[in-house]
């Protein structure tokens, strides 16, 4: 686990754009083929990884403020 606040913020921007490129990249609107089940997983985990990384960018960037 890292421990610094900075390091926290750069993990988190780093896996919300691969969750974004990833959940973008396989999207087909049609819905036919592949369950959508592990299409919903990803756009609901793309969906807390963007949260998480808002969050933490507020932190990032409230502390630095101060």
């Amino acid at each position: 686990m890292v421990k610094s606040l900075k390091g926290q913020f750069i993990i988190s921007i780093a896996v919300a754009i691969g969750f974004l490129i990833t959940s973008f990249s396989f999207i087909e609107f049609s819905g036919e083929g592949i369950t959508l089940f592990n299409k919903r997983l990803f756009y609901f985990a793309m969906i807390l990884s963007v949260f998480n990384a808002g969050f933490l960018t507020q932190k990032f960037f409230h502390k630095h403020k101060k």
